[in-house]
This record gives C-alpha cells, structure tokens and sequence, in this order.
C-alpha cells in the first residue's frame, strides 16, 4: 500500500484529477456526428476564465450600486455635521452664559458691599448694571439655575442696600442743610457742572448707560450719588480744633471786652493754656499763616467749596502758607496775642467769605466724620488730632 495517497494533497489532487478528467463531446454538425475531447488541463483554464469574468461582473455591479447610493450617504453626513455643529454652538453658548453670570455675581456683590461700607470705584461698580443677553441664559436654563438663586438672593439684598443709601443721603442732606450748605455745592461735580473725558458709545460705561440692569442700575445711581456727595463733605470742618472743648464766647452779638459796646463776635473762643495744640478741622490748603490784625498770629485754611476755617490769637504757628493739611494736623499752639484778654484759641468757619456760626459744625462733628472716614476708604487721614467730645 502507498502511504503517501492518504496525506491532504493526495486527496486533493485525486479529486482535482476525477473533477477535470478528460472529456468526449459528441454533436452533429449537420451532416455529420463529431466526437470532440477536452482534456483536464483545458477544462481548468476555462473554468478560471469563467470565475474571473463572473469576479469582474460582481465588482462592477457593487460599485455601480455605491455610485448610486452616494448623494445618499453625503447627504446624511451633511445633516449629521450640522447636528454636530449646532451642539458645539449650544455648548459655547452656555460655557459663556455660566461665565458671564459667575461674573455678574461677584461684580454686583462689590456693589452690594459698596453700598454698605462707602468703599468701591466707580468704574468697576458700574459693571454691575450690565445685562446678559437673555436668550443664551434661556439657553443654558438648566446648567446656571444655581447662579440664579445666587442672582434672586442679591436682587433681596440690593433692595435692603437701596434702602440703606436713600436713609443716608436723606441724612446727609438734612445735615449739610442744617449747617446753611447746599448739597449742590458740597457734591463733587455738580449738578451746574458740565464737561469730563469722551466715552466711546462701545466703553464699558457706554454699554452700562444702555443695557443695564435696572434694579442695580437704581442701587449703583444712588451710590454714586451720595458718593460724590460724602466726598464733598471732606470739605466740611467736622473735627475739634483742641482736645478739651468749651466755650467762654459764642459766635454772634455780645459785649465787646475792651469797649464794652455790643459788637458782632464773628467766632467762638475756646479757653485754654498757652501752648495747647491746635489741629486743622478738615483737609484744605493754608491760604494765610502769620500776623493778621486783631487776630494776632493766625492760620486760616481754605477747604474748597467756598468753605474756610480761622485761627486767632496763636502763640506759635507751625504750618507755612500754600501747604496742604489734613483734618486732625497739628498746625499751631493756642496763645493770646493780638486783640486778647488771656490765652484762648478764636475759631471761625467762614463760607463764600462771611462768617457763619461754627458750633452745628461742631455738634455735627460724629456724623461728618464717619461720611467723610466712608469718603476716604475708612482710613483716618490723621492720628493726631483730637477726636469730638460727646
């Protein structure tokens, strides 16, 4: 027996041999019968002619089909990358809206904060009145509904800070009247004033003006407002020219002390020993500091808005002409020279140059003082004066 017709390609090339064995073909021509005989080897050639001509049949058939279905197929790939387009849009839509409401947040709690404490720049308070454009907060609904709980809480507080601000300029406002000043006068930039720099329609004040928010438009209004109006109130002597504060002379008509006649007493006198100090009763410039008549040596101190104070009868100055102070300096010791009985310090507080009587100024000293500690950020100007006695 042979063992190698039992291996694979034994068998395989048995059954290739019966598949494509010589072949007699008989068939009448018409006249005759004809016997043709096709042999294994030829029968494999035109069997592989055949699958090949059926291959290139089926691969020209499948492409003709893809070729029809392709407007298809770009069709439904034009619609799939605008759905994709249009969720990416959504998305930076609502990444900006989350953004600008975060934004929004902080900047109206510096408003908030600003409000209650007087401190805070204009510029940047303003941003607070900004609105966001509704349709993409419409858009991104359910991702910022925790800012907008945030957003509701403030809107609360911002009418508690509202009503904080108009309870505040209403006082200030009775108080400086009180005194015989206009708030017009006292507010920085006033309401006659006209002028300042350009602003381009596309600033950021610009675009406050038009597309603010109008409930904290209202609160950043009144803030500035009082603002301009507490830092006016600078001007206003509010401290005490000495530590200890009485009265031997008020202001207005007495007995003159040398005559004996009635006389107009344009200040009050505040007794006390030579050489206690004296300090300037609001920030100004020294427009006189040397002998002055029946003043003796005297500081007066110009602070603005029409607004001077006087000191008369010093022992000692020590401030100099066209220097600026602050409220609370030291700027002379009390004496008595010039028109004098014994050592005192005469105090006057002057406006549009006549004399008014200086103690409302005086009396109103705990108020003014903390409009105008709000005016300057909460930080004494000085440490050296002496503080209101209750």
């Amino acid at each position: 027996m042979n063992v190698s017709s039992s291996t694979p390609i034994a068998r395989a090339s048995v059954r290739l041999r019966s598949t494509f064995a010589a072949r007699a073909i008989v068939f009448h021509d018409g006249r005759r019968l004809r016997r043709l005989r096709i042999s294994g080897a030829v029968q494999g050639v035109l069997m592989a002619g055949g699958a090949m001509m059926l291959g290139l049949a089926g691969y020209g058939a499948t492409h003709v089909g893809e070729a029809a279905a392709a407007p298809e197929t770009q069709a439904r790939l034009a619609q799939m990358e605008q759905r994709v387009s249009q969720m990416q849009s959504k998305v930076a839509t609502i990444r900006k809206a989350a953004a600008l409401h975060a934004t929004r947040i902080e900047q109206r709690q510096a408003l908030l904060a600003a409000a209650l404490t007087g401190e805070g720049e204009s510029k940047q308070l303003a941003l607070a009145t900004l609105a966001i454009d509704p349709s993409a907060t419409r858009t991104a609904a359910d991702t910022i509904k925790p800012f907008l709980r945030i957003e509701a809480r403030q809107a609360q507080l911002a009418q508690v800070a509202q009503h904080q601000l108009d309870q505040r300029y209403a006082r200030t406002r009775q108080t400086l009247q009180q005194l015989g000043l206009s708030p017009s006068r006292i507010a920085r930039g006033g309401a006659s004033a006209m002028g300042g720099p350009l602003v381009d329609v596309n600033s950021t004040e610009a675009r406050a003006d038009l597309a603010a928010d109008q409930q904290f438009r209202s609160l950043f209004m009144t803030w500035k407002k009082l603002d301009r109006l507490e830092q006016g109130v600078i001007a206003i002597p509010s401290v005490q020219p000495v530590q200890k504060l009485q009265f031997t002379s008020n202001f207005g008509i007495r007995t003159d002390p040398f005559r004996g006649t009635a006389a107009m007493h344009s200040g009050v006198d505040i007794p006390g020993p030579t050489g206690t100090p004296i300090y300037a009763t609001a920030d100004g410039v020294v427009s006189h500091a040397g002998r002055q008549g029946g003043y003796g040596n005297m500081v007066e101190i110009n602070h603005g808005k029409g607004i001077a104070t006087r000191y008369g009868h010093l022992s000692r100055i020590i401030v100099a002409d066209n220097t600026r102070v602050k409220r609370g300096q030291l700027i002379a010791l009390m004496g008595s020279t010039g028109r004098s009985t014994g050592p005192h310090l005469h105090y006057e507080v002057r406006i549009d140059g006549h004399a008014v009587n200086p103690v409302p100024f005086l009396t109103t000293a705990d108020y003014l003082l903390a409009a105008q500690d709000r005016a300057v950020g909460q930080i004494p100007v000085s440490s050296s004066g002496p503080l209101p006695q209750d």
